[in-house]
């Protein structure tokens, strides 16, 4: 066993959720009178804080972009939140990772009760340790401070004994300023040149890849 911890971040990493999230932000921006020709280009949206992304994409203040994220939780919360698949291969690495004694932790960007929502509809709830995330007043929404949450709250003082798996800069990024190792994932919604520039300590293209990492 290499790592007694093992964080994961949940979009683009174990859920591909490209329909959901899209349709929550075409919801969300229709709102305020703007429509979005092509969703393809929302993909950018994946990963980060949402308001973050509404203000650099669309130019939204904050309170707009506050405004925003409400809106986009009216549609997530009801049926964006199940317009996802899982990866294929997660669902058994999650289980081979318990199995070999390892505590498989979710730190996501997203809020936290979705999060949980969200593996309890994939029947996965028994595989994690603890599922940390974001809170709904924007409070703790940066993937380094949802991090550091989740170090704190299974009192991990051990850095050498976790990874951070994820697919966007943020991940490697905020795994870094925790002092944690990381894996950047190809499969989800990074790419090549953007895992290049975080340099995270390995990559994966794929869950078979990832596996081999871990175990």
């Amino acid at each position: 066993m290499k790592y007694k911890y093992v964080l994961f971040d949940l979009d683009g990493t174990i859920t591909d959720p490209f329909d959901g999230i899209t349709a929550s932000i075409i919801y969300a921006l229709d709102k305020f009178g703007i429509s979005v020709p092509d969703r393809n280009g929302l993909a950018a949206f994946i990963g980060p804080p949402l308001v973050d992304s509404f203000s650099k994409y669309y130019g939204f203040s904050h309170g707009c972009s506050l405004a925003a994220v409400g809106y986009y939780r009216e549609y997530y919360g009801k049926k964006g939140i199940f317009e996802c698949t899982l990866y294929n291969g997660i669902a058994d690495l999650f289980r081979k990772l318990k199995d070999s004694g390892v505590k498989v932790i979710i730190a996501t960007s997203k809020p936290e009760h979705f999060a949980i929502k969200l593996m309890e509809h994939f029947s996965l709830i028994d595989c994690f340790e603890s599922i940390c995330g974001a809170t709904m007043d924007e409070k703790r929404t940066n993937k380094d401070e949802v991090i550091r949450y989740a170090l704190d709250r299974n009192g991990i003082t051990d850095t050498d004994e976790c990874i951070m798996v994820g697919d966007r800069k943020y991940d490697v990024l905020g795994a870094k300023s925790t002092g944690i190792k990381s894996v950047g994932v190809l499969y989800g919604y990074g790419n090549r040149d953007e895992m290049d520039a975080a340099a995270p300590d390995f990559i994966a293209e794929s869950v078979t890849e990832l596996e081999k990492i871990l175990l």
